[in-house]
C-alpha cells in the first residue's frame, strides 16, 4: 500500500479537534501584542491559555532588550553547532547563571525543551539500565523513553507504593553494570499538582538510583527565589538532574539541564540534538540572561502571579466549579461531559463573553471528563479575573445541565 494513501485514511487521535475544529479549537490564531488581552477572530479576548507566567513576554523593557540584541548580533550568529563553531562566551555565561539559579554546580543549554529532554534521556541510559517514570509524564518524556534502549516501567501517578513496586523490581533484576534512572515532573502541566519528590528521594536510602525532574512549570514560579519545585519542597539537593525550559516563565525558546559537572561534561559530548543542530542564536541567549536577571530582581512578579492565581481559583470554587487541588499556578476546572461539551464551553466563553480558555476531552483525559485549564499570569489584573468569573458564573447552569445528563 502506498504510504501517502495509508496516511490519508489514518485518523488523528484528537479526532474532530484537528479536522472540523482546525483554526478554532486547534491551531487558533491569537493576534496583537502578547499579553492577557489579545484578539481572536477579530474579537477582543481575555486570554488564559498562554504560559507567560511572570508577564515577561509583554514587559516593555524586555522588548527593548530583544530589539537591541537582535540589532547587535542578528539572528544568524553564531553559525554552526556549539561543538564546532557555535559556542560563545554569552552561551557559557548563561549556563553558569542557570546553574546558580537552580542551585546546581553546572548546566548545559539546550535549543528546545521537548527535543532537549528527549535527547538527554536517550544519552543517559543504555540497554543494561532501567528507566522508571510517572504515568502522567509529559509527552516529551514518553518520547524520550521510547528512544532509550533501557528497560522501561511506569508507576501510577504520584503513587509511592506503585513506585516502590517498580523500583524493587528493577533492583532485583540489576546486573553489575546496570543503573536505575527515575523520571518525574516538578509540576504536572495539565493538573497542576506537584511530583512526590521528597517521598521518591527518601527511597534512595534503600535502592541506589538517580532522579531526573522535568520542572518546566516550576522553574521561575515556585520557591521564594523562583528556583523551582525542588527548592519549594526543600529537596533540590536530592534531584540529580534538573531540567527547565524557557517556554514558560522566561517566555522564550530554549531550555537547560543542570547537574554535577561530570554529568554535564558527558551530556555536552553526547546529546545528539545539540551536537548536530545549530546553536541558539545570540539574541536569544543575550535576552535570556537579561530575563533571568530581571526575574531574580523582581520577586513581586511571582507574588502577583500567586495573588492572581488564588483570586481566580477561589472565585471559581465559590461559583461552584470543581477546581482540582493544584499546587501551582495551573488552574484546572474539571466536569463530567463529552467532547461536545468541551467545545461548547470554549465557544461560549469566546463568542459570548470574550474569554479565551483551552479545554481537553478524550483521548487527552478519560472518557466522560472535560478539563478546562486556565493559566494565570502576573500580567492579569482584577478586571480580567472579574470578567472571567462573571463568564463562568453565566454558563454554570449550562455546564451542570450537560454534566447531569451524562451521569443520569
Amino acid at each position: 500500500m502506498d504510504l501517502f494513501d495509508k496516511l490519508e485514511g489514518r485518523p488523528s487521535p484528537l479526532g474532530p479537534f484537528t479536522s472540523e475544529g482546525y483554526g478554532y479549537y486547534t491551531f487558533p490564531k491569537l493576534e496583537g501584542p502578547l499579553g492577557p488581552e489579545m484578539k481572536f477572530n477579530g474579537k477582543d479576548m481575555v486570554v488564559w491559555s498562554i504560559n507567560d507566567y511572570l508577564g515577561v513576554g509583554s514587559n516593555e523593557e524586555i522588548k527593548k532588550i530583544d530589539a537591541e540584541a537582535t540589532a547587535k548580533y542578528s539572528l544568524s550568529a553564531p553559525m554552526g553547532a556549539r561543538l564546532m563553531t557555535g559556542n560563545t562566551t554569552e552561551h557559557e555565561l548563561l549556563e553558569q547563571e542557570l546553574a546558580a539559579f537552580v542551585h546546581k554546580p553546572a548546566a548545559q543549554l539546550l535549543n528546545y525543551g521537548y527535543q532537549g529532554i528527549m535527547s538527554v534521556i536517550h544519552s543517559l541510559v543504555d540497554r543494561n539500565d532501567f528507566l522508571i517514570y510517572d504515568e502522567l509524564s509529559h509527552a516529551c518524556i514518553v518520547d524520550g523513553k521510547q528512544l532509550s534502549m533501557a528497560e522501561k516501567s511506569v508507576f501510577k501517578h504520584n503513587d509511592i507504593e506503585s513506585f516502590k513496586k517498580q523500583l524493587y523490581r528493577a533492583a532485583s533484576k540489576k546486573k553489575d553494570n546496570s543503573s536505575i534512572l527515575v523520571i518525574t515532573e516538578g509540576v504536572f502541566g495539565m493538573t497542576g499538582d506537584l511530583g512526590i519528590l521528597p517521598e521518591i528521594i527518601e527511597l534512595k536510602k534503600e535502592v541506589p538510583f538517580r532522579l531526573l525532574v522535568d520542572d518546566a512549570h516550576g522553574f521561575g514560579t515556585l520557591a521564594s527565589d523562583g528556583s523551582g519545585t525542588g527548592t519549594h519542597l526543600e529537596c533540590q539537593e536530592g534531584i540529580d538532574i534538573y531540567f527547565g525550559t524557557f517556554a514558560k516563565a522566561v517566555a522564550l525558546i530554549g531550555a537547560f539541564v543542570a547537574s554535577e559537572p561530570r554529568v554535564i561534561e558527558f551530556l555536552k559530548a553526547n546529546v545528539r540534538s545539540q551536537i548536530f543542530a545549530k546553536s541558539l542564536p545570540l539574541p536569544i541567549v543575550v535576552t535570556a540572561r537579561e530575563r533571568l536577571k530581571m526575574i531574580r530582581q523582581h520577586p513581586e512578579w511571582r507574588e502577583k502571579l500567586w495573588d492572581n492565581t488564588i483570586k481566580l481559583r477561589e472565585g471559581l470554587k465559590k461559583i461552584g466549579y470543581n477546581v482540582l487541588p493544584s499546587e501551582s499556578p495551573v488552574t484546572p476546572v474539571l466536569t463530567s461531559g463529552s467532547t461536545d461539551l468541551c467545545t461548547d464551553i470554549m465557544r461560549k466563553l469566546r463568542e459570548e463573553y470574550g474569554v479565551f480558555v483551552s479545554g481537553v476531552a478524550y483521548p487527552v483525559v478519560p472518557k466522560g471528563i472535560v478539563l478546562i485549564r486556565l493559566i494565570p499570569t502576573a500580567a492579569h489584573n482584577d478586571a480580567h479575573i472579574e470578567k472571567t468569573l462573571d463568564a463562568f458564573a453565566s454558563i454554570k447552569d449550562f455546564v451542570m445541565s450537560a454534566a447531569n445528563k451524562l451521569t443520569a
